[in-house]
């Protein structure tokens, strides 16, 4: 069989025994074709077979040539980070309940993924924010986020008055009860839920999406990717804010500190079915023009 892949990554959504169907399925089903199969170690207990070994998700990378995430986009955002430095490309089978990322069903499991072990399929490229924390002139926290960096407040009432700047130069200061800084994949998630735009995947953007601003005029705004955001406090008290990089938190963050976010040069490379249509998955996701029939 001619395929520009031999090993292959698979990794679950872990303590989910409702995944362990599917795993078992795609783990016999990529045996079969003797391909070498590297299980996620927090994956491997849901194999139906016996003495399948266990694999550290963080060295996947060093061994597959491709990684397959069966969940939902919070599992595909897991291994994205997780691989993103080795440059080998990721498919998601979807087992959640939207997945704007993960777009073979378990249904159509040998149809959809057979072309893409054969080389037919699209590729994107989707890049990743870096975020740093930045003490006493001292970076002492760094994290990557795929979707989105969040800054919010954190255990106080008050609002969390941030400032704002875009290559060294003021946006703006803003009372609110936090600020989204997303990528064009994270446009779909929680930005999407603060009314932030939807971007395009491939446009070369970035959206800031305030919280509950406590002035009304204060939007959201679309910038280059290029740029870097430089987030500080501007309180007449202490406060301490929470950061969030997609589901991971970074918190004790303090009035004195500065976040840096750019976009990491290092993209994800995602493939899909052949003909796979982001305005499509729009409107099934997002249950648009229902009644509508071309």
């Amino acid at each position: 069989m001619h395929t520009p892949f031999r090993s292959i990554g698979i990794v679950g959504k872990p303590s989910d025994p409702d995944i362990a169907d599917t795993l078992s399925r795609l783990y016999g089903y990529l045996v079969s074709l003797d391909y070498a199969v590297y299980v996620a170690q927090d994956s491997v207990q849901f194999i139906n077979q016996e003495g399948v070994p266990g694999w550290p998700m963080a060295v996947l990378g060093q061994h597959c040539d491709l990684v397959i995430a069966v969940g939902g986009d919070g599992t595909f955002l897991a291994a994205a980070r997780a691989i993103v430095g080795y440059g080998i490309p990721l498919i998601g089978i979807n087992l959640g309940r939207l997945g704007f990322l993960v777009d073979i069903s378990p249904q159509d499991l040998s149809s959809k993924l057979q072309p893409i072990l054969h080389g037919h399929y699209s590729e994107e490229h989707r890049y990743l924010l870096r975020a740093k924390i930045i003490r006493d002139g001292q970076v002492i926290h760094e994290e990557t986020a795929v979707n989105e960096v969040a800054i919010h407040r954190w255990v106080t009432p008050s609002m969390i008055e941030i400032v704002t700047k875009i290559d060294g130069v003021f946006l703006n200061s803003q009372r609110s009860d936090g600020l989204i800084i997303s990528t064009p994949t994270g446009s779909t998630a929680y930005s999407l839920s603060a009314g932030g735009p939807i971007l395009y995947p491939s446009l070369n953007a970035l959206v800031l999406v305030p919280l509950n601003p406590h002035t009304l005029s204060n939007r959201p705004i679309v910038i280059h990717d290029t740029a870097e955001i430089e987030i500080s406090f501007c309180q007449t008290k202490q406060i301490n804010a929470l950061v969030t990089c997609d589901h991971i938190e970074i918190p004790d963050v303090r009035i004195s500190d500065k976040i840096l976010i750019t976009k990491d040069p290092k993209p994800i490379r995602i493939l899909h079915p052949e003909g796979q249509d982001f305005f499509q998955i729009l409107r099934n996701k997002l249950n648009w023009s229902s009644g509508y029939h071309s």
